[in-house]
């Protein structure tokens, strides 16, 4: 009997180690996530002794082989001895031609061999750049340590031709050795394309040989608007200060700037093509140009120089001497940059002057042009049948589709209020990227909902039929850096959005669930990479909070390693603040600001939580017969939402059924006045988020509940207030300061999970 009970325990055992073995592993902290992977038992420890395979066929991908061995020699502390011969513990690169998509890979790993598979060593690149994720985030440091890949099955290839990230180096500069820490993190997430911003009205970063007082003179500027701004803003957070190696001293005077010379542009464009990243330089015209301008007078019409009515004045396409400069830079920029595409800008062109220039209404005269719109385009014509010439493709952002375009342009598509634009530019045949500005202008500020903004944006616009979605190559992220003086603050704004449009390109399927579980494990990978990433989101509470009797502080962290310092002075939280680190109970009128903290001493934003005492405000003395709000329209531009009360403007008064801008509401910049009821339906503490791009302010029984005033991106501030069941009077002021507007209004009560109001609440 005792012999019958062993042998049943040894084969429950052996059942019991068996399912051990087979169960699922934790899903892999990819991004992007590739678009097959089968998790398999078991995995391959990476030694000493291990072998790399570069069998003859596999010749190819020489170069992405050593690549591999400085990563690995980054843990065991030297490279794999190499080999021809496939064996047991062995990283096998093999040649696969039946693998159709350039960038496409198979990753398979078991016990006993690690093969990456490609066609192209693009293919193989992305293979390493997986399998580099597979590892731990040490591996980024040189340190001895070991190596474990768990099993799997990876076969993955892109969704999207065009993954891009774009850099503006013009407002402010960065240096070669950021410009390849950049690179490394676009070739980590699988970005294929940087778009790089070298010119505009506050900078000219490269050099142009036959044109020297462009970087002589145009690369440099004493202090600028944005620059005092940042300035200021240093005082509190010194990621908004100048940086020190891009200042310099001429003749008594402090001068900010700098360039790339063709030089140091060579060996940028060779190390990013060594990762299978296309750089696109963009040298914008016929705006955007007072840099050159101001360093060569007569390209504008009449050398008139400075700043029109909304944008700087820009060259003359009226003169020859225009097209001589610009086909002259072009040349030189067509033969430094390999890249099949010049972006030539051609947005935001103030052309005032054009209308006033002899030169320019002689010259629409000639060609038949109706207006200046059609002038530009006539410019943007030129100049694309010129790098045609030169073997280049055009890309200009959507302005160029108002005068017309060739469809052989390629349209970037970044003004996410004229919704129609890709429509229009698919029907005539051109090719599109996406980057509009309401989602992907990473230099936008973020809030808590920024990151799943960007995972669920559609590359694919609506509208489109299967034939015009062929033309959309993809998407990409701009980071404009007229407030962005630094490398630290630069991080704060891309990262982590980056890794959320890294699988938004690359996989293209939605789940954000999985995407969080799988990010916080790649902030270890962000810090052993010195990367100055924006901290998670602190929850659990409001901007505004109100209590009646007393209430309790008890914030909620995203990561688990994280530190929450706090002040209750109104100074800043600092690394020797209390810490905290359980409820903090509020029974007064108090102002608390606090901040996470890494273990590596990233500071997160500070939140200011502004608690008040108050009592349930009473329900008005007042019938309200009518559903809805009403919704007084005011033309005009307003700096705050409380200018809108001062205008004298023509005001118009409707009845809107939720709380949305009225469809009269077509100036570029306006203001809307909503007005009316809440019909409470019970007592308590309710809390509102208020999203705005530009500003708003929302008060409620007269009452402030949410300010998120001012003209900036959209942002999500909330406050509490107290009521009683009831009518109780809203007002909600919002503005809109041109480029495209955001509002929403949402609530919670008692911690529930914010909902839109319902249609049935809004009286008036």
């Amino acid at each position: 009997m005792k012999s019958l009970l062993s042998l049943l325990l040894l084969i429950a055992c052996s059942f019991a180690a068996l399912a051990q073995q087979k169960a699922p592993t934790a899903q892999p902290a990819l991004i992007p996530y590739p678009a097959s992977l089968v998790p398999q038992a078991g995995s391959f420890t990476i030694t000493g002794s291990t072998k790399l395979v570069l069998a003859k066929e596999a010749a190819v991908f020489q170069k992405e082989a050593e690549q591999l061995q400085e990563l690995l020699a980054n843990g065991i502390g030297k490279k794999l001895a190499t080999t021809k011969k496939p064996s047991n513990n062995s990283m096998l690169l093999q040649y696969d031609k039946t693998i159709t998509a350039p960038e496409g890979y198979l990753l398979t790993v078991t016990p006993a061999q690690v093969t990456l598979a490609a066609k192209e060593p693009a293919g193989m690149f992305r293979a390493i750049q997986t399998l580099r994720q597979l590892l731990p985030p040490t591996i980024e440091k040189k340190q001895p340590q070991q190596l474990v890949l768990p099993a799997l099955q990876i076969k993955d290839q892109p969704a999207f031709d065009w993954r891009g990230m774009h850099l503006d180096v013009s407002r402010h500069f960065f240096s070669t050795d950021y410009l390849r820490k950049y690179i490394d993190l676009l070739a980590l997430y699988k970005f294929n394309k940087l778009h790089l911003h070298l010119t505009d009205d506050q900078g000219w970063r490269i050099e142009i040989k036959k044109y020297p007082k462009l970087t002589e003179e145009g690369a440099w500027r004493t202090f600028n608007n944005h620059d005092s701004v940042v300035i200021a803003k240093s005082k509190e957070n010194p990621d908004f200060a100048l940086e020190e190696k891009h200042l310099v001293q001429r003749n008594g005077k402090i001068l900010y700037g700098g360039f790339y010379t063709q030089a140091e542009m060579k060996e940028i464009i060779s190390y990013a093509a060594s990762k299978h990243i296309e750089i696109i330089p963009e040298i914008d015209m016929p705006g955007h140009m007072m840099a050159a301008i101001n360093a060569y007078p007569i390209l504008a019409c009449d050398e008139k120089t400075g700043w029109g009515k909304d944008f700087s004045i820009p060259v003359c396409p009226c003169n020859e001497s225009t097209f001589t400069f610009a086909e002259a830079v072009l040349t030189e920029i067509a033969d430094l940059f390999p890249s099949q595409y010049i972006h030539i800008g051609a947005d935001e062109v103030e052309k005032t002057t054009w209308t006033q220039s002899a030169a320019c209404k002689e010259l629409m005269q000639k060609e038949g042009l109706k207006n200046v719109n059609e002038l530009q385009s006539y410019f943007v014509h030129r100049i694309e049948k010129f790098l045609q010439s030169k073997n280049k493709k055009v890309i200009g952002w959507d302005e160029m589709l108002d005068g017309g375009v060739a469809p052989s342009a390629v349209v970037m598509y970044w003004r996410s209020w004229e919704a129609d634009a890709p429509l229009k530019a698919a029907r005539n045949g051109n090719q599109i990227i996406m980057t509009p500005v309401n989602t992907l202008y990473f230099d936008a500020l973020p809030d808590k909902n920024s990151l799943e903004k960007v995972y669920n944006f559609q590359v694919i616009p609506d509208g489109l039929n299967t034939a015009e979605a062929k033309l959309v190559l993809g998407a990409q992220a701009n980071l404009w850096t007229e407030y962005i003086p630094s490398e630290n603050r630069a991080e704060y704004l891309y990262m982590p959005r980056m890794t959320a449009l890294a699988e938004v390109v690359w996989t293209n399927r939605k789940d954000y669930d999985s995407y969080q579980a799988r990010l916080k494990e790649h902030y270890k990978r962000l810090t052993a990479l010195d990367v100055h990433y924006r901290v998670p989101d602190l929850t659990g509470f409001s901007e505004e909070s109100v209590f009646v009797d007393q209430a309790t502080l008890q914030v909620q962290k995203p990561l688990d390693n994280l530190t929450i310092r706090y002040t209750t002075d109104g100074s800043l939280p600092g690394s020797t603040s209390p810490v905290l680190d359980k409820p903090l109970p509020i029974t007064q009128t108090a102002t608390i600001k606090l901040a996470a903290f890494t273990p590596e001493g990233l500071k997160g934003d500070t939140y200011t939580i502004n608690y008040k005492k108050q009592n349930y405000a009473a329900p008005a003395k007042a019938t309200a017969t009518q559903a809805g709000l009403q919704a007084t329209y005011v033309a005009g531009s307003f700096k705050s939402a409380d200018d809108i009360a001062k205008t004298a403007g023509t005001k118009n008064t409707v009845t809107v059924k939720t709380v949305q801008v009225p469809p009269q509401a077509k100036a570029d910049k306006f203001g809307v006045q909503f007005r009316g009821y809440l019909a409470i339906p019970e007592t308590g503490i309710y809390t509102f988020y208020l999203t705005c791009d530009d500003g708003g302010i929302l008060r409620i029984a007269d009452r402030m509940v949410v300010d998120n005033d001012g003209l900036h991106s959209a942002i999500e501030k909330s406050g509490q207030v107290a009521l009683q069941k009831g009518l109780q009077p809203i007002a909600l002021d919002f503005i809109e300061g041109g480029g495209g507007y955001t509002l929403k209004l949402t609530y919670s009560k008692d911690g529930s999970t914010p909902q839109e109001i319902p249609e049935s609440w809004l009286k008036q």
